[in-house]
């Protein structure tokens, strides 16, 4: 059986693309075969004893298990997480956390369940989590950036927060960047992918003409589609007010082939951090 990619909600566990809503640029790769998420909730929506046997089924059937979570997940959430490994004492579990908004997140534990389908060990496939972050390409459309401190924002930025109708073009990764915009602008001013992607949509309490009228053709993305709002974004980007989208390569052909052109190393037992090893 394929490694296990867990999430920490179900609006982290994306649909296989083919199941997604598109929008006129496109659909989604049709791609019925990636794995199904793992959900392991929050503390306060399932009991321990539950919890364990959950994830102690989950490993029995799959071997291996590698755990996704964003810096919006809570910390009682965080040691959730923590509290099943060290119960299970397992080195077959490995918990990873992940420098993306919550949009992207998700679209890397999508990709990682799109790779578990190759012959790639657990540790080569946990390892692959840090290489593809550098390809995803993520960001949102704030209405204010006044709560925002995940990314440096300007005393200029702050300032025209409380203009009505300010909108800010806000990229998190793979290099933070910051701009104000105006909604109905055609141009994009983010900088684009410098290869192929498809393009995640999440509604918040914004319009997103602006996301799928500028930014996807800017970037030329092949397809754009459309995603649940993780319940974490708000408290990610500080405010309700936010389109989220994140860019990605679809094709697990090339995500394949990306982590399969990297140096594979092996590393003596005491180097090893508690990811699932070779």
């Amino acid at each position: 059986m394929p490694t296990a990619i867990a999430v920490t909600s179900p609006d982290l566990a994306l649909p296989s693309p083919g199941l997604s809503t598109s929008f006129e640029q496109g659909g989604a790769p049709l791609d019925r075969q990636t794995p199904a998420a793992v959900v392991l909730p929050a503390p306060h929506l399932q009991p321990l004893d539950d919890a364990l046997t959950e994830t102690s089924a989950v490993l029995e059937h799959h071997g291996h298990l590698v755990v996704l979570y964003s810096s919006a997940c809570r910390p009682d959430h965080i040691r959730r997480l923590h509290t099943l490994r060290a119960v299970l004492e397992s080195d077959r579990f490995a918990i990873l956390p992940v420098p993306l908004p919550p949009l992207g997140v998700a679209l890397l534990a999508r990709q990682l369940r799109q790779l578990s389908q190759y012959d790639l060990s657990p540790g080569v496939l946990a390892s692959a989590a840090r290489l593809l972050t550098h390809y995803i390409h993520a960001g949102a459309l704030l209405g204010s950036v006044s709560g925002l401190d995940r990314i440096e924002v300007d005393l200029r930025s702050h300032v025209k927060s409380w203009l009505p109708g300010a909108h800010f073009a806000v990229l998190a990764n793979p290099e933070p960047q910051l701009l104000h915009v105006d909604r109905h602008s055609t141009g994009a001013g983010l900088p684009a992918p410098g290869f192929a992607t498809h393009l995640a949509v999440a509604r918040g309490q914004l319009s997103a003409e602006w996301v799928t009228g500028a930014l996807a053709p800017a970037w030329r993305v092949q397809a754009a589609y459309e995603a649940r709002l993780p319940a974490e974004s708000a408290r990610w980007w500080g405010t309700q007010k936010l389109i989220e989208f994140a860019a990605a390569i679809p094709d697990p052909a090339v995500l394949h082939q990306l982590v399969a052109s990297v140096r594979r190393e092996r590393y003596p037992p005491a180097a090893r951090t508690g990811c699932p090893c070779d």
